[in-house]
């Protein structure tokens, strides 16, 4: 089984009210309404959300499915949890806290999971796969996204460079190797079908738009939103308000010293139990 440093995996402290603030609206947000709609389209009537951060596919699948769908959202970060629950839904959801890779439900329990971004972070990702599978009725879906590459993704990629520059003898290389390190269609196809899901997994690229008023807002919202803080705070050689800043100046002279507009791109997988 492959492992995560704890570092990758902890999103707690400032990060969930960060997360929510400054990454959900900046990059999160446009993928959560493509993949709630996907969701709500096969018209499922019992919904496990799986690594549902801070909610913003929970609240777009509670305001998207009728009123008498349930809808489960777990995490394996309680800090996340209690920040979605915090921030509400328009009815009815069960937070619980869970790790995707020991699911606490029961066999053939769901219609649909649906996981936005977060099995990139699985420590063995078949395993998650197969838990998936098991808490699937036959006949139904799992749905899930992951970022693209690094390079497809403008504002991860400005940050990551600049940081690579701070420390030249230790880049931190969180957003590279975690968020956009799980792409190859191969390796989820394979993944997939170790975890028991037999047919061949649709697969689509997504591309969309992140747009911020600020190029700041990207900094603060990679820099200290994410466990990239915890690489940069690990290092103690520059602090994270300077890393921030320095991040800030190279988002601004690239896309600009107002508004700025980059590119990022997904995949969106759905697999058929």
């Amino acid at each position: 089984m492959n492992t995560l440093p704890d570092s990758d995996k902890v999103f707690a402290g400032s990060i969930p009210q960060i997360y929510d603030e400054y990454l959900v609206p900046l990059i999160f947000e446009p993928y959560a309404i493509d993949l709630a709609a996907r969701v709500v389209a096969r018209a499922p009537r019992r919904v496990l959300e799986v690594a549902a951060g801070t909610g913003v596919v929970t609240r777009h699948l509670a305001a998207g499915l009728p009123a008498d769908a349930s809808l489960v959202a777990t995490d394996l970060n309680q800090p996340m949890l209690d920040r979605g629950a915090a921030v509400g839904t328009s009815r009815a959801v069960e937070w619980r806290q869970a790790d995707a890779l020991q699911l606490p439900f029961a066999d053939a329990a769901f219609d649909a999971v649906v996981c936005q971004f977060g099995v990139m972070f699985f420590p063995d990702k078949a395993r998650a796969f197969a838990e998936a599978r098991r808490v699937l009725r036959p006949g139904g879906v799992f749905l899930f996204n992951v970022w693209d590459r690094i390079e497809d993704n403008e504002f991860a990629m400005t940050v990551t460079d600049e940081l690579a520059k701070m420390y030249p003898g230790d880049p931190p290389r969180f957003m590279a190797r975690i968020p956009h390190g799980y792409h190859a269609a191969a390796a989820i196809e394979r993944d997939l079908a170790l975890g028991g899901f037999q047919q061949r997994p649709d697969i689509h690229t997504v591309t969309a738009r992140s747009r911020a008023a600020s190029p700041d807002i990207p900094a603060i919202a990679y820099c200290q939103g994410t466990p990239l803080r915890s690489e940069i705070e690990a290092r103690g050689t520059v602090t994270l308000e300077a890393a921030t800043r320095a991040a800030t100046q190279a988002l601004a002279n690239r896309f600009g010293s107002s508004a700025v507009d980059g590119k990022i791109q997904a995949l969106v997988v759905s697999a058929a139990a």
